[in-house]
């Protein structure tokens, strides 16, 4: 026994003192998925991508507005959600100590406001995405107010009128003259 306890006190100590010494984690350490709603806009591709399907996006029974979930209890933290966002709302961070005493506190929730149709009045998209890819389309194309307003228009309607009303641009392409057959 006395041979035992002194190659232990040789060896040293192989374990940590976590709890009560912080842990050294690795810089890509993958924990809990920290939300930004106000940069978050509501395109649901961290939702489409997320294999264990703990991001949820939900349209309120009166329409109007779309709700972002995250139940951290089904999260897997393969970072998906994080790869995909195309405004880095979402980014996972080093926590990872999640214990919770209540199930409602694994839950993260953003609402969002849905875009109403300029024509039939039906709602069908978030309006913060629109106002995202009006922004982008500004910023990399300089437009004028005027033409601004006229994506806007564009933008803000549902596609079944624009279908209807001619509204889309490719509507307008003339597919056959860009179209060769080749004769072999």
């Amino acid at each position: 026994m006395l041979k035992l306890i002194k190659k232990v006190l040789k060896t040293g100590t192989a374990t940590v003192g976590y709890p009560f010494e912080p842990l050294d984690l690795a810089p890509n350490f993958r924990g809990k998925p920290q939300y930004t709603a106000q940069q978050c806009i509501a395109c649901g591709a961290c939702a489409n991508a997320c294999p264990s399907n703990a991001l949820t996006m939900t349209t309120a029974e009166d329409g109007e507005t779309i709700r972002w979930q995250l139940f951290l209890g089904r999260c897997i933290f393969c970072a998906r959600c994080e790869e995909v966002c195309p405004t880095a709302a979402i980014k996972l961070s080093q926590e990872f100590e999640l214990a919770v005493w209540r199930k409602e506190d694994l839950y993260e929730t953003a609402d969002f406001p849905v875009c109403h149709c300029r024509e039939c009045g039906k709602p069908y998209a978030v309006q913060k995405e629109i106002d995202f890819a009006l922004s982008l389309l500004q910023e990399s194309a300089a437009l004028s107010d005027r033409q601004t307003d006229d994506r806007r228009l564009q933008y803000e309607t549902c596609p079944a009128c624009k279908k209807m009303h001619g509204l889309s641009s490719s509507d307008r392409i003339d597919i056959g003259r860009h179209m060769t057959t080749e004769a072999r």
